[in-house]
């Protein structure tokens, strides 16, 4: 079980990584450095947008009962 646990944990950190990376820039941060202050905005977030901002957070959750699934087996033997 532990093993299952690990596997489905380095899975999620790998796509948390990604989707992550996969973020519009919001600006004045390390975005602007790699020329993502030179877009526009035309009128707020885009449905894809908002479906990866879903998508990150339901990763970032299984990541979390994945931690947190794994500290108690390692606790209970």
């Amino acid at each position: 079980m532990i093993i299952a646990v690990s596997a489905l944990l380095i899975l999620t950190s790998a796509a948390l990584v990604l989707l992550v990376l996969l973020h519009k820039g919001k600006g004045g941060g390390l975005s602007d450095l790699f020329g993502g202050g030179v877009t526009s905005n035309l009128g707020g977030s885009s449905i894809a947008e908002r479906n990866l901002d879903r998508i990150t957070i339901g990763v970032g959750l299984v990541w979390i009962t994945c931690v947190v699934g794994l500290g108690l087996l390692y606790k209970l033997g």
